[in-house]
């Protein structure tokens, strides 16, 4: 029998993620690795250290003599064809074999087995992702947390200071959402939440972490915390129209990323805005990990 890891057998799936990277190799379907670790360092708007990055994390991981004989990775903030074609181009330079780069969320439809559909995160930020009937993909949304994103940790957070600082504006008390923003965000009053937000270094990652409290004010009877759920849900919902205006196939949305998936008022929030848009389109929380759309990516290429 061939050794499970030999150069000629091993098939190898990288999900960077924002936060953490889920790196598996298998030969066959023996799982040889199953490694995860911080994204710190990931930089894919420079594709030759992007590149470098990820060749340090497969020889750092695989077994000593081992080697993929393909290897697709989903990327975080690989935005575009080109982004990903470099960091794909200097792949297959490193290791010699078959190799393919796409944006992370690109991994949802093969994890979740299917061939076709939406990809649609909602994690720290938000993007969703389709494909044209001619096989070309579409990404919108994942501006990032000043721009975009809504949906997302970082977006639902900003949403909800505007909130409590029209709320302030308009000459209303407090409510649980303001008092909850304050408190986490460890600010006198609402007037200086806006400094607070601003003196971010890592604007996704520290606005993003103040998500919870969105949800807890909701659960305790804040409307503008529920208005800022609802509005949320119709601004992902939106992501998948806009695949759709452009001709991508919407029936099945597979949807992931830690924010929407384990906050149940989001998910229902995104699925009643869809059904009231796209009655056609199906959302399905993804139960696989997304590196098993990685691996299904990377036998592709054999």
């Amino acid at each position: 029998m061939q050794d499970s890891t030999s150069a000629s057998s091993l098939v190898l799936g990288i999900d960077v993620g924002g936060t953490k990277t889920h790196l598996r190799a298998l030969a066959g379907d023996h799982r040889v690795v199953d490694h995860v670790r911080s994204s710190a360092g990931w930089r894919p708007h420079d594709p030759a250290a992007a590149a470098g990055w990820l060749t340090g994390l497969v020889r750092e991981t695989l077994p000593a003599g081992a080697a993929p004989s393909a290897l697709a990775v989903g990327a975080h903030a690989c935005e575009t064809p080109r982004q990903c074609a470099r960091i794909r181009t200097a792949l297959e330079s490193a290791f010699g074999v078959p190799a393919l780069v796409v944006g992370d969320a690109e991994l949802l439809v093969p994890a979740a087995g299917l061939d076709k559909g939406v990809g649609l995160v909602a994690g720290t930020g938000s993007v969703a992702v389709g494909r044209l009937p001619d096989g070309t993909t579409v990404q919108v949304g994942g501006w990032g947390a000043v721009l975009g994103d809504e949906g997302g940790a970082a977006g639902l957070v900003r949403e909800a200071a505007r909130a409590a600082w029209a709320a302030h504006d308009r000459g209303e008390e407090p409510d649980e959402l303001a008092v909850g923003l304050v408190a986490s965000l460890g600010v006198p009053e609402v007037p200086a939440l806006g400094a607070a937000l601003e003196s971010a270094t890592d604007v996704s990652a520290e606005w993003g972490r103040h998500a919870p409290v969105v949800f807890a004010a909701a659960e305790a009877g804040s409307t503008l915390a529920r208005a800022v759920i609802d509005e949320a849900g119709r601004s992902l919902a939106a992501l998948v129209a806009r695949l759709a205006a452009r001709g991508a196939v919407v029936d099945d949305v597979v949807v992931a990323g830690g924010t929407v998936l384990s906050q149940p008022a989001l998910y229902d929030a995104l699925t009643a805005a869809l059904a009231g848009s796209l009655p056609a389109a199906r959302t399905r929380p993804l139960r696989e990990p997304p590196v098993e759309g990685a691996v299904a990516l990377a036998r592709s290429l054999l």
